[in-house]
């Protein structure tokens, strides 16, 4: 996909509302069932729960994996539509901390920018369930933003 058609899309996403499109492109995300909620200026990330997420079916609990892929692509999906990248953010390195089980139920994402230079981001994403202020996880991204 070429930068004019990837600006395109997410100013269509933008203006309509409607950011389906952008996660359709992205195999994972697609993969696991990631929605965004736009509120305001602010982006909210869903993982709707979904029985192929489990990794403990005793709890049942969500997979650890499947918990830092969703925040490592809301993190980069936050990149692309908000940061005016024209392409799609490459991950450099990722930490994650986990705080409490992810159980079987939605779980939500909000991410903050805490720096962004010509070449690198550096991205805090912060996960929960039931009460934002009970995050699940929180995660440490940068992402290399300058044109491959």
């Amino acid at each position: 996909m070429s930068h004019l058609d990837l600006d395109a899309l997410v100013s269509e996403a933008h203006a309509n509302n409607d950011y389906d499109a952008l996660l359709n492109m992205v195999p994972y995300a697609r993969l696991i069932g990631i929605e965004c909620l736009r509120l305001g200026d602010e982006m909210v990330f869903r993982l709707p729960k979904n029985q192929d997420n489990i990794g403990n079916p005793t709890l049942p609990a969500i997979h650890g994996g499947v918990i830092a892929g969703f925040m490592e692509h809301a993190a980069m999906l936050h990149l692309l539509m908000f940061m005016g990248a024209p392409h799609l953010p490459k991950i450099i390195d990722f930490s994650i901390d986990y705080l409490r089980a992810g159980h079987y139920r939605d779980t939500f994402a909000a991410c903050q920018v805490w720096r962004q230079g010509r070449r690198v981001a550096n991205v805090a994403v912060t996960a929960w369930q039931t009460n934002q202020a009970e995050p699940i996880a929180t995660a440490r991204c940068h992402f290399k933003v300058n044109e491959p």
